[in-house]
């Protein structure tokens, strides 16, 4: 067996499949990939004690059969400890640095038994999905991340630990997968994302089978820490002890009236008896389908491009005076590139500097804003332009010049400017925004119109 594994990742290495020669079309998981993992987890159950429970040998093998698989096929993996158990986390090395879509199952059971549907069918099927993603090596356009949680059936305890310790930052969608091979399957997809449930429900359309939106499962497995941290989520499932209806029986096939696992959480979740292979083989393919039109780009690979903003994006001188801003960029697809800085606009006895006056997306500069003692007063709305080697972009910035625009004393129902200076009971005020003066409106009793200089 270890020769084995030895020349696989002698393979995977020397003949890497590149983007452009892989179709961009999502695959076809093989079954018996699979159902080669279950199998592998039954062993494990046999060899020590009978289970795979959190913080067991039977769960730790477990994860050294998941992790032995994910590093030979070149993933960076890490395992995170945890009062009662451990996590093991999986990035895939090609793509983008983020957004991160995150794929998800708890690799733990229940002491009763080898806990092969709940939840060795999701931790298998997303196995062989993120091993064939290493093998297609197709474009990606998300930064993509497999969890495998421990400790779920004492309360959703490893999902909840990794995403308290900053498991959610950058994680766009996380999809889960608990329960998929019931042997009297429902095909259920999680409803709390339209985007996410369309991902899955178009596959099942295209295999004439109609999902239902999953009621059973709902925060009951790890997706709802995420959820809970405000991250989108969705996931599929085929049904736990809840009863199929006569309906759902006539639209899937299967017993009505009956559990959809009726070894739910029993001695009896064992492989192969309680594993429906029709419904693990849909629902692996499923998630592949998911994985590709979420992740997965064209043989293009995404426009270079970058976002531009100023903060601050206003300030107030007297002239002869100067401000500061910082323009900052953001790589938003592809890859980063040069940006010229420059600025338009500019009101005569202005000028503005960029130090540096060219960049990197992804990098920001000082902008200095300098007036001369004849600025005129007023409002400027000034454009800061970022010249890039395949995209322009620009921000607005805002300069008020103080002056004696205004002239004089306050005075009711006159037109004041932005940056108008007028005396009222022996002190100056700058107005802040335009308006017409009505009594009442004293610039001493209306500071949101005026302001003391």
């Amino acid at each position: 067996m270890g020769a084995v594994a030895t020349l696989a990742l002698t393979l995977t290495f020397l003949q890497p499949q590149t983007a452009n020669a892989v179709a961009e079309t999502a695959p076809d998981i093989p079954i018996s990939n699979v159902t080669a993992h279950l199998a592998q987890f039954q062993q494990i159950a046999n060899a020590n004690g009978g289970n795979r429970a959190s913080g067991r040998p039977g769960f730790t093998a477990s994860l050294n059969y998941i992790r032995g698989k994910l590093d030979a096929a070149g993933y960076t993996t890490r395992v995170q400890s945890f009062s009662g158990g451990s996590n093991l986390i999986a990035d895939w090395r090609g793509g983008p640095a983020g957004p991160v879509l995150m794929l998800g199952a708890h690799l733990d059971g229940v002491s009763a038994g080898a806990a092969i549907n709940d939840n060795a069918s999701g931790s298998g099927a997303l196995l062989e999905v993120a091993l064939t993603l290493a093998a297609r090596n197709p474009t990606l356009t998300k930064h993509v991340r497999f969890g495998w949680w421990g400790a779920e059936e004492q309360g959703l305890v490893g999902s909840r630990y990794y995403v308290q310790n900053g498991g959610a930052q950058g994680v766009e969608a996380y999809l889960n997968f608990d329960m998929i091979s019931s042997r009297n399957a429902g095909y259920f997809v999680y409803d709390d994302d339209a985007t996410l449930r369309q991902a899955f429900t178009e596959y099942f359309t295209s295999i004439g089978v109609q999902p239902d939106p999953d009621r059973e499962g709902d925060g009951r497995s790890d997706h709802a820490s995420f959820k809970n941290a405000g991250v989108r989520v969705g996931g599929l499932a085929t049904g736990a002890g809840a009863i199929k209806t006569a309906a759902q029986a006539a639209k899937w096939g299967g017993t009505a009236n009956a559990p959809f696992d009726s070894c739910y959480h029993r001695a009896c979740d064992t492989y192969p008896a309680n594993v429906n292979t029709t419904a693990l083989d849909r629902n692996t393919d499923a998630i592949a389908h998911a994985l590709w039109k979420l992740a997965v780009g064209s043989e293009n690979p995404p426009a270079d491009d970058y976002t531009i903003s100023v903060n601050p994006a206003s300030a107030s001188v007297d002239p002869g005076g100067t401000a500061t801003t910082t323009v900052s960029t953001q790589v938003s697809s592809g890859q980063a590139q040069s940006v010229t800085l420059s600025a338009s606009g500019v009101p005569a006895g202005v000028s503005v500097t960029f130090s540096p006056a060219t960049i990197t997306a992804g990098q920001s500069s000082t902008v200095t804003i300098a007036t001369t003692a004849g600025t005129a007063p007023g409002t400027y709305p000034i454009s800061v332009n970022g010249d890039g080697a395949s995209a322009d972009r620009s921000a607005s910035f805002s300069l008020t010049v103080a002056g004696d625009t205004g002239g004089g004393t306050w005075v009711a129902y006159t037109s004041y400017a932005a940056g108008d200076v007028v005396t009222y009971q022996g002190a100056s005020y700058r107005c802040l925004q335009a308006h017409t003066s009505l009594p009442g409106w004293e610039p001493s009793n209306v500071p949101a119109l005026w302001a003391r200089v």
